[in-house]
């Protein structure tokens, strides 16, 4: 897979804090920072709305990390999870977040302080129900399906002290097929 080398972890994990909104889930109460990049505007925390059924789930199924690190969910729960008036971002937006990063020099640092853009390594958890990688890696996926058993996903991953960030791409070669649908990862959500 081809790995996208992206800013310094300063340039992900910090913004200024007065650049950000809050919004309040009214299915749950949860509220969450929010953030405008490039003209979109995101949560800046990991979604933790519990949503029914079987696609949601604490990593190593304790309660006391979503507060932390948000829920996990299987694709097609992620793709209903999002509250009202904001949605599952695809891969194009992603990769229009990734951009803004690398482009844009002033955010390595802010006048105010730094302040997270939330990237909260969650962790994930596979297909085979072995949850892994907390601490270490956030997983996020996309709304873009690749064929009815994968699916695209973001990936923050932290290796030898350096973030490296990627967005899994059919076209870059043959044998990407994204991420099994049934692997359970974090959610951003994109206002509308």
């Amino acid at each position: 897979m081809k790995k996208i080398l992206v800013v310094l972890v300063v340039s992900i994990l910090f913004l200024n804090l007065s650049a950000q909104n809050k919004i309040t889930d009214p299915r749950d109460g949860n509220v969450y920072r929010t953030i405008t990049i490039d003209d979109r505007t995101w949560m800046a925390e990991n979604l933790k709305f519990k949503a029914e059924g079987n696609g949601a789930f604490y990593f190593d199924n304790n309660p006391n990390n979503e507060a932390d690190y948000g829920v996990l969910y299987d694709w097609k729960t992620a793709t209903k999870a999002c509250p009202n008036g904001w949605h599952l971002p695809s891969g194009s937006e992603f990769r229009s977040l990734i951009n803004n990063f690398e482009r844009d020099d002033a955010w390595e640092k802010t006048k105010s302080g730094p302040v997270s853009f939330g990237i909260q390594l969650a962790g994930m958890q596979d297909y085979e129900g072995t949850f892994t990688e907390m601490d270490e890696s956030g997983y996020y996926w996309t709304s873009t399906e690749y064929d009815s058993d994968n699916a695209e996903f973001f990936s923050y991953l932290i290796i030898n002290d350096k973030p490296v960030v990627d967005i899994s791409r059919a076209e870059d070669m043959t044998d990407i097929h994204g991420a099994e649908k049934s692997n359970k990862y974090s959610v951003r959500c994109v206002k509308n």
